[in-house]
């Protein structure tokens, strides 16, 4: 009789993974909380996107979030003082010892979207005419 009360089973169930996600969600939010932000003028929650943007993301190999930080603001700054987007193109790959323009182009458009939002339009502008040089090819 029980057996009829009870629906078939279906699959594995993912409870499991989803307990570990909202656990480990639930650590990020604890620490950013028990470490608050020294730039007062950026969202906690937009600090903590590009963090998520750029510490998930295989290449950059920060090692704290610090340091992923004030990279991330020292972009805004060279953003602010007017460098053009080819030349901050070529200073991310050489800080990060690639020739990936996506790389590069990630960590610079995840820092402007949620550390400077305010210097997009300076960055596209900078950015309009920009195309990628030649690879040598196989």
């Amino acid at each position: 009789m029980r057996d009829k009360l009870l629906p078939p089973h279906r699959g594995p169930r993912i409870w499991p993974i989803r307990t570990g996600f909202a656990c480990a969600v639930l650590l990020m939010v604890a620490a950013g909380a028990a470490n608050p932000c020294a730039r007062a003028d950026v969202e906690p929650d937009k600090e903590l996107a590009y963090l998520i943007g750029v510490t998930t993301r295989p290449g950059y190999n920060f090692t704290s979030a610090d340091e992923a930080l004030d990279y991330g603001y020292g972009i805004c700054a060279k953003v602010s003082r007017g460098l053009g987007y080819a030349q901050l193109i070529t200073e991310v790959q050489g800080d990060f010892n690639t020739s990936d323009d996506y790389q590069a182009s990630y960590l610079i458009s995840q820092a402007a979207n949620e550390l400077c939002p305010e210097l997009i339009w300076q960055l596209r502008n900078s950015a309009a005419h920009y195309r990628p040089p030649a690879s040598a090819g196989p």
